[in-house]
């Protein structure tokens, strides 16, 4: 305390000096309409300045939830439209609800880890069994692309098994004209940009520029895009060609996929099972 007297007393000169100075602004601001508008105009600019950065921080800071948000609001828009795109067109179209009588769903995920490196890529996602994701089902990308399988799964994450994985393999087909193939990676060129179409028969020609779409044998819906022709009619062995393509889903950036469910595949898998091998 009496150290604080000292430096008082010994600046006593300054601190009079603030106080009149606060003061003498003080009075004249109060007393002259000019000063007092200056000072408003100028209060208000720094204040709403100092506004308009909290706030961009504060949305910063809410990113992450944003777009969770968005990615499960896509995916339900995406499951609505897939609904209205699969109606049975043979009837009378009298849309009431397609949704609860859709068999595809999406469920938006997040990715936690992802590898695009090795020779055979596995990423994880952040749902799991709690969400009612199940081996096998089938993960797309949030634009444009397929994405893989999934894999192992615990109670909230579980594991994908990329299209970059050499026992990776998904039915696809030319969009023009609808003939058959399968999509596979890492034939020779481990690039995470492009993936081979094989298995095509050898009477079909291909061009460059192709569409390439999931077929809709397997656990992916029909009309999945998932890339394009840049190296066609590449002959094999056998009575096939295949080509190679540009895949649209791009791994390296991917943030969000969206999981696949398909009412129908315990149906199909319970039917199927029940067909012996060799009859």
């Amino acid at each position: 305390m009496r150290n604080l007297w000292i430096f008082i007393s010994r600046y006593n000169a300054f601190f009079l000096f603030i106080i009149f100075f606060i003061v003498g602004i003080y009075l004249t601001v109060k007393n002259n309409s000019y000063q007092r508008s200056v000072t408003l105009n100028s209060s208000n600019e720094v204040v709403g300045t100092a506004y308009e950065r909290l706030n961009v921080f504060k949305r910063y800071l809410n990113l992450g939830m944003v777009n969770d948000s968005l990615a499960a609001e896509n995916a339900k828009l995406k499951s609505q439209l897939l609904g209205l795109t699969t109606v049975d067109t043979t009837k009378d179209v009298k849309v009431v609800d397609t949704v609860t009588n859709q068999q595809y769903t999406y469920l938006a995920a997040k990715v936690v880890k992802n590898s695009i490196t090795l020779r055979n890529n596995v990423m994880t996602i952040n749902k799991g069994t709690v969400d009612g994701i199940k081996s096998g089902m089938a993960v797309i990308a949030p634009q444009r692309g397929v994405v893989g399988f999934i894999r192992d799964v615990s109670a909230h994450l579980a594991t994908i098994q990329s299209l970059l994985h050499k026992d990776t393999k998904i039915s696809v087909t030319l969009k023009k004209n609808n003939a058959l193939g399968s999509l596979v990676w890492g034939d020779g060129n481990f690039d995470i940009k492009k993936a081979f179409v094989k298995e095509v028969p050898n009477h079909i020609k291909m061009y460059v520029g192709d569409t390439v779409v999931t077929s809709g044998y397997g656990s992916f819906p029909a009309g999945i895009l998932v890339g394009k022709i840049i190296k066609p009619n590449v002959a094999t062995n056998d009575n096939f060609l295949s080509g190679e393509l540009n895949l649209f889903t791009d791994f390296s950036t991917l943030q969000y996929v969206y999981v696949v469910k398909d009412k129908k595949a315990e149906e199909q898998k319970a039917l199927e099972s029940l067909v012996k091998p060799n009859e």
